[in-house]
């Protein structure tokens, strides 16, 4: 048996327990670090632990795994790492925790973002641009009425002219009324026609309108606005005439040119003013029409002419213009 051993009187050897060392004689172990005998005994009160005391970690060996939990530092309290272990370590700069949420910008996203704002706010102002009339803007509310009222006028005409068309439809397609309602529609399109080509005269409510020059002569260009305002606010049928009487029918391919000592030239023929036109339609429409600012009336009045207006209840439109002879076109059948 060994030394190692003991015999327990059973048989089996007992190993043998550590032993604590002693001095000479069995005399206490006279170095200083030695536990006192009677803290190595098990019925020795133990004192309790104080909260404040760091727990101990116990070194290990090279390659053996070390669990850490026990080793965390106070909150905000630097660490060193050295052997595998944790450790306080004094003269460590600690580093403050990243804050949670926190995000950075790149220069990429901030470019984005800010081409995204510069193309919302370009879209804004044009939208704006494109949807404000910078005419109507400047135009006086007493304009913009006339201007609001010639338009319902103008709504009510062709609202009239709908219902017009579908009662001859409706005609037409009545049975045995149809054969004289299409015998019927046929001539009033037949006149209407002969009116707006200047064959046929024509009579109705109307306005007359004269033009009287001022320092400078009524031109051409001056008339022909005019017509062309007249035309655009409903105008049926129009002739002109110059202060020595002589009248020519306006039709749509009447022309204008400026003739010799302020006088007009009309289809051919030599005018002298003043020049009086005579127009059936709306008078009420068509003196709006004309009254627009920056206008017929305006203009005519800003170079020293001025203009004149005569309401009609009935105007007669009596000249005729010779039907023209076609030689090359023919209606498609």
């Amino acid at each position: 048996m060994s030394d190692e051993q003991s015999d327990t009187g059973t048989g089996w050897p007992q190993p043998a327990g550590p032993t604590r060392p002693g001095g000479p004689a069995g005399e206490p172990d006279p170095r200083p670090e030695a536990p006192d005998p009677d803290e190595l005994s098990p019925l020795a009160p133990q004192e309790p632990a104080q909260p404040d005391e760091e727990p101990a970690v116990e070194p290990v060996e090279d390659g053996a795994t070390v669990d850490l939990s026990a080793a965390v530092p106070r909150s905000g309290e630097p660490v060193a790492v050295s052997d595998g272990l944790a450790e306080p370590a004094g003269e460590s700069v600690a580093v403050p925790p990243v804050a949670a949420g926190r995000f950075r910008w790149s220069t990429a996203g901030v470019m984005i973002v800010a081409l995204l704002v510069l193309l919302g706010f370009t879209l804004v102002v044009q939208l704006k641009t494109t949807s404000t009339d910078p005419t109507l803007g400047a135009t006086r509310q007493e304009d913009l009425v006339r201007i609001l009222s010639d338009l319902d006028a103008r709504e009510s005409r062709l609202q009239q002219d709908i219902r017009a068309l579908e009662d001859s439809q409706r005609q037409l397609r009545s049975g045995e009324q149809g054969r004289q309602a299409a015998l019927d529609e046929a001539t009033r399109r037949a006149n209407e026609l002969g009116i707006l080509a200047g064959t046929l005269p024509a009579v109705g409510p109307g306005l007359t309108v004269q033009f009287e020059a001022g320092v400078k002569p009524i031109t051409a260009t001056r008339v022909l606005d005019a017509v062309q305002e007249l035309r655009g606010a409903g105008a049926e049928a129009m002739q002109i005439a110059g202060g020595d009487r002589a009248t020519v029918r306006i039709i749509a391919s009447t022309y204008f040119l400026d003739g010799d000592n302020g006088s007009l030239m009309v289809e051919g023929r030599r005018l002298t003013g003043p020049y009086t036109i005579t127009v059936i339609g709306d008078p009420a429409t068509m003196r709006t029409a004309l009254n627009i600012p920056g206008g017929v009336v305006a203009s005519v009045r800003g170079v020293g002419g001025n203009v004149t207006f005569g309401e009609r209840e009935v105007a007669e439109v009596s000249a005729l213009h010779a039907p023209i002879k076609l030689e090359h076109a023919r209606p498609v059948s």
